[in-house]
């Protein structure tokens, strides 16, 4: 795996709300639809290429995720071996669900250039840098080992109970993901936005004045609520695009 995209996928009615205010936040336009696919968007850098996505679907607002394979087939086929369930194919992709019940595609690699980080007016700096996968306490182990065992690269593990680990495969992609243990028992696995930042306070007042809702501040992260109803994090991890992030 050599990058991976971030989807967020609203219904019609709020479509135009998510677009606004995530434009906003990444400080990075919507694209027109994609050629093809009408449902999807791409929110463009000024710099390097697109990595997270504006989807509408017939349901409840979601994040998913979008792996890109050297041989997507074999992706696909291993991922069912590992205990995914096959959900649908297109001409470009293929949707799966994991274990835990989190829905991902798998799509073919290609060339990109990873974007930098956005500087503000006030000189601080973010950038989007993680999905976290937010497991309930009775998959969360067999959540975490199936994307260990598909992915591949490099883990390193948390010393918090709360968290099992992040990933990175240091060969590019822009996004790493961090695994969370949830404090309920039931339910399916979910996933939520978290963006990197040099300045944890002067973020979280920049994207409440652009309409997000406070929730609460954690240890290096502030949750945040997006107008369609979405949780995403603030975070220390930094803005920079690194091959080798560190993952401490």
């Amino acid at each position: 795996m050599s990058w991976i995209h971030a989807v967020v996928d609203v219904p019609a009615d709020e479509l135009d709300a998510s677009a606004e205010f995530w434009t906003g936040a990444l400080a990075w336009p919507v694209g027109e639809p994609w050629r093809g696919h009408p449902e999807l968007r791409s929110f463009a850098p000024p710099a390097g290429s697109p990595y997270l996505h504006l989807q509408c679907i017939d349901g409840a607002p979601r994040v998913h995720i979008d792996l890109e394979a050297e041989t997507p087939g074999r992706t696909v086929d291993r991922a069912v071996v590992l205990g995914a369930e096959m959900v649908g194919a297109s001409d470009s992709w293929r949707t799966l669900r994991s274990p835990g019940g989190l829905p991902f595609c798998v799509v073919a690699a290609a060339d990109h250039e990873p974007p930098p980080p956005v500087t503000h007016a006030d000189g601080h700096r973010s950038r989007m840098v993680q999905v976290c996968l937010d497991a309930p306490g009775a998959v969360h182990d067999r959540e975490v080992d199936f994307w260990r065992d598909l992915l591949g690269a490099r883990w390193v593990p948390s010393t918090s109970p709360e968290f099992a680990g992040k990933w990175h495969d240091d060969a590019g992609s822009p996004v790493q993901l961090l695994f969370q243990r949830l404090e309920e028992d039931d339910g399916p696995v979910r996933a939520h936005l978290d963006l990197g930042t040099d300045d944890l306070p002067a973020e979280v007042r920049r994207l409440r004045d652009l309409g997000a809702e406070d929730v609460a501040p954690g240890r290096g992260w502030h949750v945040l609520r997006d107008p369609v109803g979405q949780l995403f994090c603030v975070t220390v991890n930094s803005p920079e695009q690194t091959e080798h992030r560190d993952l401490g």
